[in-house]
This record gives structure tokens, C-alpha cells and sequence, in this order.
């Protein structure tokens, strides 16, 4: 039953891709030549990523500090990473941003296509020059007055431990004096691990919007001093978030029994 759901999931998305695409073409078009940071088809983008975790009842999404988010702020976005549900479920928070993605998402057909049209940035792995266009293109993005959100752990976390932070994102936050909003994301690694299409049954997820650190609160540390106190907030948000939703579980299983 599990994989039957998992490939029922995975068809929709298939079948689903090509009209949102279309009308992803169709918003780039008509509001391109005004909309210079494609805020609309960012919007759009948002929906489309979160009708998949819509049309999910067993996956129990909670979104939490959403109004932590300044209008019209431009933010240097980091999280911990655990699945890809993630992005999915980031998409919820419905705000402005550019995400940074490894290069082979983009060559997913209608998806990938979407996220070149809405100048997401690309990254390929372990390639150098490759880093140096991914920081330059997200300075550009910041600059313009659209936020980057990177996963500085740079890949999935297999048990849920946030890994030491790669100092990309914090440069870019010194560089450019702008304020780090840190977001703590839990319960998507048991809905959807690493390596794994499976479905999992009901799961309970949250995504967690935490106070943004202004620049004057890092402004005299290091890059690497920078990374660890965002890592060392994610990480004790993290485990409190966890803690929450593991007490969700067990009332709801003691309901049950």
C-alpha cells in the first residue's frame, strides 16, 4: 500500500507539472516587464510546491512564525535540511525568495524548467568555478532585493543532526550587511528520508520561523563565528520543535489506544 502511494503521489506531480507549467509560461510572460524580481511567478511557484503537500492528509503541516517575515526586508534565508519535503513544505511560507539548488534539479522536465524561470540559482557541487557563479548570482539576486534561501549544510542530513554550516551564505550576509533570518524545519525526514520514494504514513511536520539575526549582531564576528551562532540557534530550536512533535505523536497514539 505504502509504494502504491508513493507511485499514485509521484503520477500526480507528473500529470499535474504540465498545466502549472503552462501557466508559469503564461505569468513570466505577461508580467515580466514589470515584475523585475518575478515576485508573481515566485507566488505561483509557492502554490504549486504547496499543492502537493495540500492534497497529502497524513502529512500534518504546521507553519509557525510566518509573520516574523518583514514586508519588503531582503534576507540571507538558512535552514537545517533533512528531506527533500523541504523545499515542498518552505514553499509554504509563501514570501519572496530565490532558492540555491544543485544544478541537477533544474534538468527535472516542467519543474527544473520552472525553477530556470524563475531565476532560481544553480549550484553544482564540489566544482569551484561553479561556487563562485552560485555567489555571484545570488549577490545579484540580493542586490535586486530578493532574498537567497541555501541549505548551508549543503545536503540532506541522514539522522536529523544539523552538520557543521559551509560559509557561503554568511559571506554574503556580512558582504552585504543584511540581517540572516534562520528557519528550523522537523518531522519531514520521517515523512520522506533520504534515499527513500516510500511513503510513511501520517506524519506531523512543522516549519518554524525564528527571530531574524540583524547585521549588527554579527557584525564585528568572523564568517565562520557567523555560521555557528545561526547553527547553535537552528540546533536548539531544532531540538525543542522535535520534542514538540514528538509529544504530539504520543497523544495522538494514546487517543488511539
Amino acid at each position: 500500500m505504502n509504494r502504491f502511494v508513493s507511485i499514485l503521489f509521484l503520477v500526480i506531480i507528473a500529470v499535474t507539472s504540465i498545466p502549472m507549467f503552462v501557466i508559469a509560461l503564461v505569468i513570466k510572460a505577461v508580467t515580466a516587464p514589470f515584475d523585475r524580481r518575478l515576485r508573481a511567478l515566485h507566488m505561483f511557484t509557492c502554490f504549486w510546491g504547496s499543492f502537493y503537500t495540500w492534497i497529502m492528509p497524513p502529512w500534518r503541516i504546521t507553519i509557525e512564525g510566518r509573520e516574523k517575515i518583514r514586508r519588503g526586508a531582503t534576507y540571507m534565508v538558512v535552514s537545517n535540511h533533512q528531506s527533500q519535503l523541504d523545499i515542498l513544505v518552505s514553499f509554504r511560507l509563501f514570501f519572496h525568495f530565490k532558492w540555491v539548488s544543485k544544478v541537477e534539479m533544474f534538468k527535472v522536465p516542467l519543474i527544473g524548467w520552472n525553477m530556470a524561470l524563475n531565476r532560481y540559482i544553480k549550484l553544482t557541487r564540489g566544482v569551484k568555478e561553479s561556487v563562485q557563479e552560485m555567489m555571484q548570482a545570488c549577490e545579484e539576486r540580493l542586490r535586486e532585493g530578493s532574498s537567497v534561501f541555501m541549505f548551508p549544510e549543503g545536503t540532506r542530513s541522514f539522522d536529523g543532526t544539523v552538520k557543521a554550516f559551509k560559509s557561503g551564505a554568511f559571506i554574503l550576509a556580512k558582504k552585504l550587511k543584511i540581517p540572516i533570518l534562520p528557519i528550523v524545519i522537523s518531522g519531514t525526514m520521517k515523512a520522506l528520508p533520504k534515499y527513500s520514494v516510500n511513503f510513511h504514513g501520517i506524519q506531523k511536520m512543522c516549519i518554524r520561523v525564528l527571530d531574524e539575526v540583524p547585521y549588527h549582531a554579527f557584525e564585528n564576528l568572523s564568517v565562520e563565528e557567523t555560521a555557528e551562532l545561526v547553527r547553535g540557534i537552528i540546533v536548539t530550536n531544532l531540538a525543542r520543535l522535535n520534542e514538540q512533535l514528538e509529544g504530539a505523536h504520543q497523544e495522538a497514539a494514546a487517543q488511539l489506544t
